[in-house]
């Protein structure tokens, strides 16, 4: 290996709302549209749009930690050794409140029968993605438990 070469990845996801994570890692798991997308250090430059689902990130400082990330969307950028997404919306596993998050999956199965039953197609769209939205953050906040 190159003396140049770097084994360390640095991993920024902000909102509209501002920063939600900044570390280094040594890799990083993204819900790319074409599928989980891993990232390592030197890895080419990219440019991807993401999907709701979870994003991982194996820290440099902590090598059994691995971070867990809800994301709503979104895309990411690769490059330099710098993993840069803008998402619509994230949050740590750790800052789930899973009661709301329980709330929000009951709210969106009310909102997809009721939705169905008067055969309204883009009310029931925007109920199922919002029951994606609340399954994806329980499931990040029990990836931590």
């Amino acid at each position: 290996m190159m003396a140049t070469e770097q084994k360390v990845l640095t991993v920024n996801i902000v909102t509209p709302s501002g920063i939600v994570y900044d570390h280094h890692a040594t890799l990083l798991v993204v819900p790319a549209m074409a599928g989980q997308l891993g990232i390592m250090a030197n890895h080419e430059p990219i440019i991807t749009p993401l999907e709701i689902g979870e994003i991982r990130v194996k820290r440099t400082d902590n090598p059994a930690r691995e971070d867990a990330i809800a994301v709503n969307g979104g895309f990411m950028e690769v490059s330099h050794n710098i993993a840069s997404i803008v998402a619509d919306s994230a949050e740590r596993a750790r800052d789930i409140d899973i009661t709301r998050a329980q709330s929000a999956k009951e709210r969106a199965q009310n909102a997809i029968k009721t939705a169905s039953e008067h055969h309204n197609p883009d009310e029931l769209r925007r109920a199922q993605i919002a029951l994606q939205r609340a399954m994806n953050r329980i499931n990040v906040k029990n990836h931590l438990l």
